[in-house]
Formats: C-alpha cells, sequence, structure tokens
C-alpha cells in the first residue's frame, strides 16, 4: 500500500504558492500600466451598473429628488427574495435615475464587476505587452480569450435581462443558480494568466 510522501505535499503546496504569487505578478503588472487600470475600471464600472439593471435596480422614471428607507433596514437587508438576490431596502432618485439600494446584490455586483475587470486589464496589457506581465512569447494572445469570454459569460444573463428578451423563470433561475460557477471561471482564469508567467529561472 503506497501514501503520500511528505515531499510530495511539500512540492504541491510550493506549486500552489507559487501559481498564486505569479497570478500577483501578472494583476500587477497589469494594473501598473495605464492601459491596464483604465480597463479595469472601464468594464468594472459598466458591468456594476449592467449587472444593477439586470436585477431591476437601476434605471429610469420621472424626474424628482428622493431618499426613502424601508422599516427594519438591518434585518431586511439580508432576507433572500431568490437565488443569490437580496431584498432591496431603500430607494434613491436623483433627477430620472432611480436605484433601489440592496447592500448584499451590490456587493456581489462589485466583486463580480472586480473580477470582470482584472480578467479583462491582465488580458489587454498581455495581448499589448506580454513583457508588462512577465508573460511567455504568446501567451498574450492566448490568455486574452479565456478572460473575454469569462466576461462575456458573467454578462449575459443580465444582458439577456436589459435587452427584454422574454425568458422563463427556471431559464432565470438557472442563471442566477450559475454566478458561482462563474466566480469560480473568471478566478481559474486569472489562476491560469498566472500558470504563463515566466519564473526567474525561465527568463534567464
Amino acid at each position: 500500500m503506497s501514501t503520500d510522501s511528505p515531499t510530495d505535499g511539500a512540492g504541491a503546496a510550493a506549486s500552489v504558492q507559487r501559481l498564486f504569487r505569479n497570478t500577483v505578478v501578472a494583476v500587477s503588472g497589469a494594473l501598473s500600466r495605464r492601459d491596464g487600470r483604465v480597463s479595469l475600471s472601464v468594464s468594472g464600472l459598466a458591468y456594476f451598473l449592467l449587472y444593477l439593471a439586470g436585477l431591476r435596480h437601476l434605471g429610469f422614471g420621472p424626474s424628482g429628488y428622493e431618499v426613502s428607507v424601508v422599516s427594519n433596514p438591518l434585518v431586511r437587508a439580508f432576507r433572500q427574495v431568490g437565488p443569490f438576490q437580496w431584498e432591496p431596502i431603500a430607494l434613491v432618485v436623483v433627477g430620472p435615475v432611480e436605484l433601489l439600494v440592496a447592500p448584499l446584490n451590490m456587493l456581489l455586483g462589485a466583486v463580480l464587476a472586480a473580477l470582470v475587470g482584472l480578467n479583462l486589464a491582465v488580458s489587454i496589457v498581455a495581448w499589448r505587452g506580454p513583457s508588462a506581465c512577465r508573460l511567455g512569447p504568446g501567451a498574450g494572445a492566448m490568455s486574452g480569450l479565456p478572460g473575454l469570454l469569462s466576461g462575456f459569460a458573467c454578462c449575459g444573463p443580465t444582458i439577456l435581462l436589459v435587452v427584454g428578451i422574454q425568458a422563463s423563470a427556471g431559464l432565470l433561475s438557472l442563471f442566477q443558480w450559475l454566478l458561482p460557477l462563474t466566480v469560480v471561471a473568471l478566478l481559474g482564469t486569472l489562476l491560469w494568466v498566472g500558470s504563463r508567467v515566466e519564473t526567474a529561472q525561465q527568463v534567464a
């Protein structure tokens, strides 16, 4: 009967640590450039707004100014109204813009927006200048595709709602339950890019 040796476990732990360290190098390299920061800001903000609009928490109405809060907001903020959706606790109207404030929905949207933005920022910088992320030759073009696909997959259900395409409740529920898989996909893309970072030994 064979057992894993401590050396094998240590080697696996070292590989995982190196993968995360290389991913940080790739992300830091992308954000050190202006095009990377712009990509993160623009795509992240656009996705966040699109996400809120898809939940019908952001939209347009009669022009006015109003701030109203529900009773027991701390309790109702944690009340779920669907898979990965929570109850709004406030309405903010500024001019024609209406925003339903649901803190947990906004937090989830911000996390997804950050992941989408980071993926696109790293992908664009890796494509335009792989050396900025210490990526090997050809890795820039290869890393762009999964990042873009992950971003579009994440935005897909929200776009479906925004453009008003009719969908069954079951389909929309399925999209909501795909959110954890989307987060895993976006994190996996970043880690995949990290696996393409050249170490000092490889560069030498």
